[in-house]
């Protein structure tokens, strides 16, 4: 894949990206300033700016980077504030995220992933990131609060233990729903000592594991 079809890729992202609406000049410069050919197997290069899922290591794949910037804008990150991301994957998102964040902690269950992941997080010189190979199914407790979570895996009901580890006011999006059917991407506010749920769309991934994987 050549510097221009890659160009051309990402222009074409920017285009749906405008036809929703929702695209900021902030999150138009965080992705543009973060190459996503790094974080993607070379297999791939040619579909990177695509909708659609793409195969990592560990049998994992990475969702579409339409869905991923519709997830980074839904956060509202600001400068400043520390974001707990569940599930790192390549490592991607967290380069997003950490452009419009002030710290972003990423954890991963597969330590393959982590590694590769840390790695291309610094080959870019991204210091404001820290990853962690660990169980996040039930978050990070006692870690909070963080002010933005992000989960990219699908909860079964309202992930209520999350609650204490968000800050008042803080943000969670995360799917909801069986595995068998499309899952309510929700968003979810901190008010006092509940949420404020607002479904912002409709995903499709895997359930949440708890643990960490035994041997990759």
């Amino acid at each position: 894949m050549t510097a221009a079809e890659d160009r051309e890729g990402f222009a074409a992202f920017m285009l749906r990206l405008r036809a929703t609406g929702m695209v900021t000049r902030e999150l138009a410069a965080a992705f543009e300033a973060t190459p996503r050919r790094a974080f993607l197997p070379g297999q791939w290069h040619s579909v990177a700016w695509s909708d659609r899922m793409i195969p990592i290591a560990c049998g994992e794949t990475i969702e579409g980077v339409d869905l991923q910037a519709s997830v980074v804008r839904a956060l509202d990150l600001q400068p400043g504030v520390r974001v707990l991301e569940i599930g790192t994957g390549s490592g991607y998102t967290a380069a997003v995220m950490s452009r419009l964040a002030g710290r972003v902690l990423t954890v991963e269950r597969y330590k393959t992933l982590a590694t590769q992941a840390r790695a291309a997080l610094e080959a870019l010189g991204i210091q404001n990131v820290q990853v962690r190979h660990a169980d996040g199914a039930n978050g990070l407790p006692g870690e909070g609060p963080f002010d933005r979570i992000v989960v990219w895996a699908a909860f079964d009901n309202l992930p209520r233990a999350y609650v204490d580890q968000l800050s008042i006011g803080g943000v969670m999006i995360a799917p909801i729903g069986a595995a068998e059917a499309p899952q309510s991407l929700a968003r979810l506010t901190k008010v006092g000592s509940r949420f404020e749920r607002e479904d912002i769309g409709k995903v499709r991934l895997q359930p949440i594991t708890p643990g960490v994987a035994a041997v990759i």
